[in-house]
């Protein structure tokens, strides 16, 4: 009786502790100011996404001009949250509009969790085919077949409980996701209860790596190739303690296989980036730590990087998380190329969205017959000098005079002023 009392004892105290330090967050925000007045919502609820066994909520952020097979990235909200906070501080969609891509807004009810809080540390709810871990899988499938998005361009990234619920996403369903990115959040299977969840983001566990890469691996029957991992942490967080992303890198370098000691390390301002590559020295694992910065998503609010916008959980640090996974994703390679039909998302009266069957998509695309593609080929001719001149001059060198093309005319590789250009440039002709 006295050990239970203990117990019950150190988890009411967690519990103050941790809605001490949430409340704390957001009344900062409202004095410095940085708690604008919301735009009108851009997402949009899809329902009858599956089964659902984890009673989950689903929005969607679809651009007006996709990219062809467009990519997927799930965002995960922090406590406290809702996806629209979640969209409004991290601006994914406002990204999306730019690179052309899908994106997904999990979301808690209050009915699961009082602070709205992802169950990332219950057995039932981050198990592979189990509770919210299966009902965000069926949001990804239906999101899939909804939009045609890549199945092979899958990413889920999230804020402190959305972060950690990440790690479950990845952990258990590896073959689903290319890669993953999580921000002042935990390493799966952390925790399987309330008190050891609270223990995980506020003490130092000292897990082993090969401790943390055995969770991952037992978690599923995968024995492919695993995601790539981008982790962000405050140095100065008093929610999560940053020794937990220590623990996610420890966990996913030895899932992957690599040694613990990263392949390079650099400072971006007072900030630090450490990077693991594998033996073709591409990037698999990438970890930010925020010199000074608390619980929250990094931003940056100059002109160059401003993406979201700051306010509780939402942090102005002169770096942009946002942008940067996207880019260490390569969703800024793919770029809008031409516009194209998506679902169609009807909003009746009551705001809420319907949006069309998967098949019925699929069905429009695939009823689209050669001589339209041929059409279309004919209306947008590529020309490879263009591309060429354009190559040139990204790469600051002299850029070929090659003679405009007639409108609609298919223009052949124009050899002479290629040669020229190149000439130039290792100066053997200066005229």
């Amino acid at each position: 009786m006295r050990d239970l009392r203990h117990v019950l004892t150190r988890l009411q105290a967690f519990q103050s502790k941790f809605e001490r330090l949430l409340a704390s967050a957001r009344k900062r925000a409202v004095r410095s100011g940085v708690a604008p007045g919301r735009s009108p919502t851009r997402l949009r609820e899809l329902t009858g996404f599956g089964a659902n066994p984890g009673n989950l909520r689903v929005f969607a952020y679809v651009p007006e001009h996709l990219s062809p097979n467009p990519p997927l990235v799930v965002a995960l909200h922090g406590c406290t949250q809702t996806a629209e906070d979640y969209d409004h501080g991290t601006g994914w969609s406002s990204l999306a509009d730019i690179h052309g891509f899908v994106v997904i807004y999990p979301q808690q009810q209050a009915a699961n969790n009082p602070q709205n809080c992802f169950s990332w540390f219950l057995p039932g709810d981050i198990t592979r085919g189990h509770g919210e871990a299966l009902s965000i899988r069926e949001m990804v499938e239906y999101a899939i077949e909804t939009f045609a998005a890549d199945p092979r361009k899958i990413f889920v990234t999230g804020l402190s409980a959305g972060g950690a619920m990440a790690s479950v996403m990845l952990a258990t369903y590896p073959e689903v996701f290319a890669g993953g990115a999580i921000i002042a959040g935990l390493p799966y299977g952390c925790a399987s209860n309330v008190q050891e969840a609270f223990e995980a983001m506020f003490t130092d566990q000292g897990h082993t790596a090969h401790a943390l890469g055995n969770r991952v691996r037992a978690a599923s029957q995968h024995r492919g190739a695993w995601p790539k991992i981008s982790v962000w942490h405050g140095t100065s967080d008093p929610i999560v303690n940053p020794s937990n992303s220590e623990d996610i890198i420890r966990q996913w370098t030895n899932v992957h296989g690599l040694l613990e000691i990263p392949s390079h390390e650099e400072a971006i301002g007072t900030h630090a980036r450490r990077v693991w590559n594998d033996t073709y020295n591409n990037a698999l694992i990438e970890a930010f730590s925020i010199s000074g910065m608390a619980h929250g998503v990094p931003l940056a609010m100059n002109a160059g990087e401003r993406c979201g916008a700051a306010g509780a959980f939402f942090l102005d640090v002169g770096l942009s998380s946002t942008h940067h996974i996207a880019s260490f994703w390569g969703l800024d390679e793919s770029p809008v190329e031409m516009p194209r039909a998506v679902a169609s998302i009807q909003i009746p009266s009551d705001g809420r969205a319907s949006v069309i069957s998967g098949a019925a998509v699929k069905a429009s695309y695939n009823s689209a017959s050669l001589a339209q593609g041929e059409e279309r080929r004919k209306r947008f001719p590529l020309d490879p000098n263009a591309v060429i001149a354009a190559a040139f001059k990204s790469a600051g060198l002299p850029v070929p005079e090659i003679p405009s093309a007639s409108p609609g005319a298919t223009q052949p590789v124009a050899p002479d002023p290629i040669i020229a250009a190149a000439l130039k440039c290792a100066g053997l002709i200066h005229s």
